[in-house]
């Protein structure tokens, strides 16, 4: 999933724009995040972020848009540096969004995205990226939250 400037729509992609801020598009394909990162790059933005519920519900609406079965993982600018540990108190458990279209991505963001449906390896020696993974059965539970 990719945040984008607000230009025009890239072509064959789900998109959806607030009424402010960037624009969300979903890519379908099955590559690594640095592909991923890649080709959010060449359409001039970069993997998705998001600070607050409401980027969240659009998100998570695009991704119903485009008619992915679940349960999916999607590729979001969620990573932790090499340098950085994993902190369990923390609702991104150390870390954090990377840059979004020359500027920053918001760091902090509510406890209620603090969503895991796996929790994160304990480490403060490897990098690491985490994405959006959906559900196969939201009745068993949450129907979307964070994987490493």
């Amino acid at each position: 999933a990719c945040a984008l400037g607000r230009t025009p729509p890239p072509p064959r992609a789900s998109v959806r724009c607030p009424p402010a801020g960037a624009c969300f598009s979903a890519h379908l394909a099955n590559v690594s995040y640095a592909e991923a990162r890649g080709a959010c790059d060449q359409r001039r933005g970069g993997l998705a972020w998001v600070s607050g519920e409401p980027e969240l519900r659009l998100l998570l609406g695009l991704l119903a848009e485009a008619a992915v079965p679940a349960p999916a993982l999607f590729w979001v600018g969620l990573k932790r540096n090499a340098s950085a540990c994993t902190h369990e108190e923390q609702p991104l458990r150390g870390f954090s969004w990377e840059g979004v279209g020359g500027g920053t991505a918001p760091q902090e963001v509510p406890a209620a995205l603090g969503r895991w449906v796996q929790e994160p390896l304990r480490s403060c020696l490897t990098a690491r990226c985490a994405g959006l993974q959906l559900a196969a059965k939201p009745r068993d539970g949450p129907s979307w939250g964070w994987k490493e």
